[in-house]
């Protein structure tokens, strides 16, 4: 397609679009085209200069297949965003074409003991304001809780707050139902349920337009959050093995930083001490007792302590924890970049704490996966050149760790490492023409090209 038959059949899809908010202010456009790719140095030269050509701004089902019904008919690409706080490229165009801007739809059609039905622009904080009304909240979330959206987190995310109790986004269960728009030529609404929603999961909206999801709750529990430091790295490793293994404290945040990270986060510099190494923690209430003598047997220090309702009035530990610890780094060393590991044990985390030394910072958090708790490291590494941080991840594959690499934007090289036949297929089956998100599945586009 030439430049100017793109340009005519955007103003076509403009026309078309009549009650619609469109924006097509440039400025806007590049900023609306972007998430946090500028973590990796490597996707920085890769995406810096994609854009979408129009924004668009749907806030009902309707007008998302109205929107897809012009894409098809003029072949032009379609990404769909939240609030673009993902670290991949995840929902910056490779190819132009129409950003599709769903934060707009934020209603929450069905809240109840358990389940919840939301819109995908539900924003996860406000949501968890809501629910905790009736005694519920989310049962993950990303340490950018505040700002991202519901449809973001389940299309672009996987971990966060609440993986050390819930596991993955992609576990049975988390996601119940989800309903999508496809750009067939004639557009349709399709909803998944069961085993089937993993075609969206993680997707980078490629596989369909989520309008409307059904997700399982959590309980919700006052949060006492607290700072716990330590002489020694692998004490504080075991530290938080020993909590998140421990059934009868019920936690929501287990995050330990090597003292190396610590000078980073500037606003609690006077709760850790020079050479500390620490934990971040989100405990119950209810727990905090038994919680104490775990402390005390690891011979930890509290140097910070806010009761649930103390932490709901100020900034919440989360934000220095997940990819909020690589985003505090970053804005003192902007050479600073991240890996994102599965270590499975902490022998593992102590020989490569040992092997790289300051050049690989360990920052782990632990999750539960296979039904265990395991140490997961969102490490910060001083990046010098690419074929370096290659290497790095090698040794660390090598070594059996496993590398769910943040430096690459396709869904096959990141966290998958292979192509997911089913998605495909399912992508050819909603997406025949390839509009949606375009390069970002590799499998889609070896089977078409």
């Amino acid at each position: 397609m030439t430049t100017t038959q793109r340009e005519a059949d955007l103003l076509k899809i403009g026309s078309e679009l009549t009650g619609i908010e469109i924006i097509r202010d440039r400025n806007q456009i590049a900023k609306l085209s972007l998430d946090y790719y500028h973590f990796s140095p490597i996707l920085q030269k890769q995406l810096e200069n994609k854009r979408g050509d129009l924004v668009v701004r749907p806030t009902t089902e309707a007008e998302v297949i109205r929107v897809a019904q012009a894409c098809v008919q003029h072949k032009i690409p379609l990404t769909v965003r939240g609030a673009g706080t993902g670290n991949y490229g995840q929902c910056i165009p490779l190819e132009g074409g129409v950003i599709l801007d769903l934060t707009k739809m934020n209603q929450i059609k069905s809240l109840k003991p358990g389940i919840a039905i939301v819109e995908p622009g539900v924003k996860m904080a406000s949501f968890d304001k809501q629910a905790r009304e009736i005694g519920w909240e989310l049962r993950m979330a990303p340490s950018t809780y505040r700002t991202a959206t519901i449809g973001g987190f389940i299309g672009g995310g996987s971990v966060g707050m609440g993986s050390i109790n819930y596991g993955q986004i992609r576990d049975r269960g988390n996601l119940r139902r989800v309903r999508i728009v496809t750009t067939e030529d004639q557009p349709q609404v399709i909803e998944l349920q069961g085993d089937q929603v993993q075609k969206v999961i993680h997707g980078y909206g490629t596989t369909g337009i989520i309008t409307e999801l059904e997700i399982a709750l959590a309980p919700a529990y006052p949060w006492q959050e607290m700072i716990v430091v330590f002489d020694e790295f692998m004490t504080a490793a075991r530290f938080g093995k020993a909590l998140s293994d421990s059934p009868g404290i019920v936690k929501k945040l287990v995050s330990i930083h090597a003292a190396s990270i610590t000078g980073y986060f500037t606003a609690l510099q006077n709760h850790l001490p020079t050479g500390k190494h620490c934990a971040l923690v989100m405990i119950s209430e209810y727990c905090l007792e038994t919680f104490l003598e775990l402390v005390k047997e690891y011979r930890g220090e509290i140097t910070y302590d806010k009761t649930a309702i103390e932490a709901s009035k100020g900034t919440s530990l989360l934000e220095f924890t997940w990819n909020h610890t690589t985003l505090h780094a970053r804005n003192i060393d902007p050479n600073l970049t991240y890996l994102q590991t599965f270590y499975f044990t902490l022998d593992r985390v102590e020989q490569m704490y040992h092997h790289f030394g300051d050049e690989v910072l360990i920052h782990l958090e632990f999750l539960l996966a296979g039904g265990q708790a395991v140490p997961a490291g969102l490490q910060l590494v001083r990046y010098r050149t690419e074929a370096r941080l290659n290497d790095i991840i090698r040794y660390h594959e090598e070594q059996g760790a496993f590398i769910a690499n943040p430096h690459v934007y396709t869904i096959e090289d990141g966290g998958n490492k292979q192509i997911d036949p089913d998605k495909v297929a399912f992508k050819q089956q909603v997406d025949p023409y390839g509009l949606l998100n375009p390069g970002k599945m590799r499998g889609f586009h070896s089977v078409t090209s």
